[in-house]
């Protein structure tokens, strides 16, 4: 069965080249002129992927974006904006987007986002799956497994969570990495703190250190505001940095010394 995948924008002609990108690679392609008409679409057809602009005049693609993940969070989203801003980016990221691309369009990006949607879309399902199973010998409600490794795995987790260590979860996608750390988080003395999770390979290098640490106003283009960083939004809580070994250089640096001295200064700012 093909996917299907919901084009939203109220320009005709940034729809139209969309949908002819994405003709060729086999897909159920759905257009919608405006962010309304799309929540029609969504109401009677099951969308794995929706790719929509940003800014619309009866319903913003952020709006259209937070009522996706109310009624399908297995739908991905992906977001196209001709006027974007590092703010509107990190925004809908938070708000769940898959990624945010700049108008005009690469086609081949937009291909590619596109097939790493459907990929982040199965994985999706399949540990929606795994949650559905549940393990009640060993108290890990969302994870399964009854093997000598995963007795072990358990083993570890149920050791590690007391502590206050830093924990390094690998694996091949799809095997449940994230269910692991949420694990670790609930069985753990912070399960009533903050639990955040970010993807270091879906945000650009800057918007990935203003992402961590946080920014001061003016720090960069389209900073108009100071931002708490996701480690200071997450203090005493759990934070899950998923594809870290995407990280780019500057901000391992940062990141290492996070590590190794538990302290950090905003992008633009000088105190610790």
């Amino acid at each position: 069965m093909s996917a299907k995948i919901l084009v939203v924008d109220d320009d005709k002609s940034s729809v139209e080249t969309t949908v002819e990108a994405l003709e060729r690679e086999g897909y159920d392609l759905y257009a919608a002129a405006g962010g309304r008409e799309a929540l029609k679409t969504l109401e009677s057809e099951r969308i794995d992927v929706v790719i929509t602009d940003l800014q619309m005049p009866d319903l913003s693609g952020l709006q259209l974006l937070t009522n996706i993940r109310e009624r399908a969070p297995d739908t991905q989203v992906i977001i196209l904006t001709g006027y974007g801003t590092v703010d509107s980016a990190v925004e809908a990221m938070h708000a769940g987007a898959l990624s945010y691309l700049q108008k005009p369009v690469n086609i081949d990006i937009l291909r590619q986002t596109v097939r790493n949607a459907l990929e982040k879309w199965a994985l999706f399902i399949q540990n929606v799956n795994l949650r559905q199973q549940l393990d009640d010998k060993f108290g890990f409600d969302n994870i399964i497994g009854h093997s000598k490794p995963m007795i072990e795995l358990f083993r570890l987790t149920q050791q590690v969570a007391p502590t206050n260590a830093t924990v390094l979860v690998t694996g091949e996608n799809g095997v449940g990495k994230e269910l692991i750390a949420k694990a670790i988080h609930n069985h753990s003395r912070r399960a009533d703190k903050p639990y955040k999770a970010i993807n270091c390979a879906a945000l650009t290098p800057t918007l990935l250190e203003s992402e961590l640490f946080g920014h001061e106003r003016g720090a960069f283009t389209g900073a108009t505001s100071r931002k708490l960083g996701i480690f200071e939004q997450t203090h005493g809580g759990t934070l899950v940095l998923d594809e870290i070994g995407e990280m780019g250089l500057e901000a391992q640096v940062r990141f290492l010394r996070v590590l190794e001295q538990g302290e950090f200064t905003r992008v633009g700012g000088d105190k610790t």
